[in-house]
C-alpha cells in the first residue's frame, strides 16, 4: 500500500476526519484502486495520511479498535497484537478472529499503559498502526511513514463531548477506509436501531443520579469521569443524570469527600482486570463509603472499561449493563 504522510494543525475533531481525493493521469494498478473508491485521505490526531488502498497489514496495539474492525470483518488484515484484549468484551467469531493474530507482547506499566518499543512494532512491516502509546504514536512513526489511526476520543488535545453519533461516524471511516462501506454501513444501522431501542426502553427515573468511576484497585487515587467522556451520554440513555456532567474532563481525581459530597443514587465502577467484587472493595474501602446511597441500597456496578470508554459499539453492552442493573431506581 502506498501511503502519502503530511503533517497538519487540523484539531482532532469527535469523529476521523475523511475526504476523497482525485488525482492527475493514474496507471493500471492506481486506476483499480481508484474504481474501488480509493485514493482516501483520513485525517487523525493531527495528522494527515492518504491511502491509495486498503490496508493489509495492520498492527493492534489497543483493544479499542478491535470492536471496529470485527464490525466490518477485518480483524484477519491484522498480523500482530500487543496489549491485553478481555476475552469477556467478545463473541465467538471476535475471539476466534482475535486468537489467530500473534501477540508481541502484553507488558504494561504500574498505570496500565503498554510497554513496546518502535523499532518492535516496524518489524511487522505494518501498513496501519491502531493505537498510540509513549513510544509508537503519528510522531515517531513519522519518519517511517506508516500511518496510525487512534480512536478519536483518545487524542491528545481532544476536547469535544462524545456522542452516540461519533460511534456510527468512526465505522464509516473505518468501513471506507478498508473497503467495506456497505458492511459499515449496515453495523451502524444496526447499532443505532439497538440503542435506540434500549434508550426507549430505559425507565422514567425522575431525576435519579449516577456516577462513573475508576478506583485504584486495593486502595489509592479514585478517578471521575466529566461531559467529555462517553460515561456522560451513556447515563443520560440510561435515564441518569451525571452528577459530574457539570465538569469539563473526560477523566479526573476526585477525593471521597467530593464523592459524598454529590452522594449519587447509582456507582458504575470501570475496571480493566481483576473481579468485579475487588473492584466494589476499591469503593467501599473509602473513607466514609458506607454513607453514600449507592452502597447502602447495594446500587453499585462493576464492569469491564471499554464498555464505556472509549466510544466504540462496545457502548451497547455498556447501556445495557446499566439498564439492566437498576431496574427499580425510578
Amino acid at each position: 500500500m502506498t501511503i502519502r504522510r503530511t503533517r497538519t494543525f487540523i484539531a482532532a475533531s469527535g469523529v476521523t476526519a475523511l475526504v476523497m481525493t482525485g488525482c492527475g493521469q493514474a496507471g493500471p494498478e492506481e486506476s483499480a484502486a481508484k474504481a474501488e473508491g480509493y485514493p482516501i485521505t483520513a485525517t487523525n490526531c493531527g495528522s494527515t495520511y492518504t491511502f491509495n488502498s486498503a490496508p493489509e497489514r495492520g498492527v493492534l496495539l489497543k483493544s479499542a479498535s478491535v470492536p471496529y474492525l470485527s464490525a466490518i470483518g477485518v480483524l484477519d488484515r491484522m498480523v500482530a497484537k500487543a496489549g491485553q484484549y478481555p476475552r469477556e468484551y467478545y463473541d465467538a467469531t471476535t475471539l476466534a478472529a482475535l486468537d489467530k493474530i500473534p501477540s508481541l507482547t502484553e507488558k504494561t506499566d504500574s498505570s496500565g499503559h503498554l510497554q513496546i518499543s518502535k523499532e518492535t512494532v516496524l518489524e511487522q512491516q505494518p501498513d496501519l498502526v491502531l493505537g498510540h502509546t509513549e513510544t509508537v504514536n503519528n510522531k515517531t512513526l513519522a519518519s517511517a511513514k506508516v500511518p496510525l489511526l487512534e480512536v478519536p476520543a483518545l487524542c491528545e488535545g481532544h476536547s469535544s463531548k462524545p456522542t452516540f453519533e461519533d460511534i456510527y461516524a468512526e465505522l464509516t471511516t473505518y468501513g471506507k477506509i478498508f473497503g467495506k462501506p456497505a458492511e459499515a454501513k449496515k453495523a451502524a444501522t444496526d447499532l443505532r436501531t439497538e440503542i435506540g431501542t434500549m434508550t426507549a426502553g430505559a425507565p422514567d427515573r425522575k431525576g435519579a443520579t449516577a456516577a462513573v468511576l475508576f478506583p485504584t484497585p486495593g486502595g489509592g487515587t479514585t478517578y471521575a469521569y466529566g461531559n467529555r467522556s462517553m460515561a456522560d451520554p451513556l447515563l443520560k440513555a440510561a435515564g441518569f443524570t451525571n452528577v459530574f456532567t457539570g465538569v469539563d474532563e473526560r477523566v479526573f481525581e476526585i477525593s471521597p469527600e467530593q464523592l459524598l459530597a454529590k452522594n449519587p443514587d447509582v456507582i458504575v465502577l470501570l475496571h480493566s482486570d481483576g473481579k468485579p467484587e475487588t473492584v466494589r472493595k476499591s469503593l467501599t474501602g473509602l473513607p466514609g463509603a458506607a454513607r453514600l446511597k449507592a452502597v447502602q441500597n447495594d446500587r453499585v456496578l462493576a464492569q469491564l472499561f471499554n464498555y464505556v470508554e472509549p466510544p466504540s459499539p462496545l457502548a451497547l453492552t455498556g447501556l445495557k449493563n446499566i439498564v439492566n442493573a437498576f431496574p427499580d431506581v425510578k
